[in-house]
């Protein structure tokens, strides 16, 4: 299969991406197509659908094995489940499937046509290798299952971040940074009270521990 395009995202590693897409809308990204694909006409009528698939890369969690079971860190990384139970990045084949929204079509003069989307669970220089419109009569389906993760899926933690903070945080990037805490960042293997943890985002460092397994609290920004 070729690349098509990459996307441009604040996170520059892993560590603090939501692990589903769509969960924080306020993320944002640019997706930017390679030169054998920025015809217009292959955009024609995607302007009219509010949300895409993407089919993409986990370029950074390549193996040369797979292994049949993987944890989960909904369930705090101890309970083993079947790989194909999962949405782990560690797979067969490395690829993942994401649900963005689509907020514009940018047609650009040196970069060709230019995606803007909401909501991406994706690093940034993350390969992509389709885009399907998203048609919700054919693939919400309200009464699906959750399996295991539904005893997680409404878990949050409380944050405490200072003011003073939040103040080196770059303009308008405050309330995704605090829907990425809510949601836990740390991998779920690791609850350690008495460790400081941190993830690069938007050009800066976040720093933190967790509280009682309940509480996040932001210690530092850099």
């Amino acid at each position: 299969m070729k690349k098509i395009a990459t996307i441009r995202t604040d996170f520059p590693t892993k560590f603090g991406i939501p692990r589903q897409g769509n969960l924080i809308e306020e993320l944002k990204g640019t997706i930017l197509f390679e030169e054998e694909y920025q015809n217009r006409e292959a955009f024609r009528g995607l302007e009219d659908f509010s949300h895409i698939w993407i089919l993409w890369e986990f370029s950074e969690n390549k193996r040369e094995e797979w292994f049949p079971t993987v944890r989960p860190p909904k369930l705090g990384g101890n309970i083993r489940k079947g790989v194909f139970a999962t949405r782990s990045p560690f797979r067969p084949n490395p690829i993942g499937l994401s649900c963005v929204k689509l907020e514009g079509i940018e047609f650009t003069k040196n970069q060709g046509p230019v995606l803007h989307v909401a909501g991406a669970d994706l690093m940034d220089g993350t390969p992509i290798y389709d885009i399907k419109p998203y048609l919700p009569y054919v693939d919400s389906i309200p009464e699906a299952t959750n399996g295991f993760t539904e005893q997680t899926k409404n878990r949050k933690l409380s944050v405490e971040f200072p003011e003073e903070l939040q103040k080196k945080v770059p303009e308008g990037k405050v309330e995704s940074l605090i829907k990425i805490l809510e949601l836990d960042p740390r991998p779920g293997y690791q609850s350690d009270e008495n460790r400081v943890y941190g993830f690069s985002f938007a050009g800066i460092e976040v720093r933190f521990v967790v509280e009682e397994d309940t509480r996040i609290r932001v210690i530092e920004i850099e």
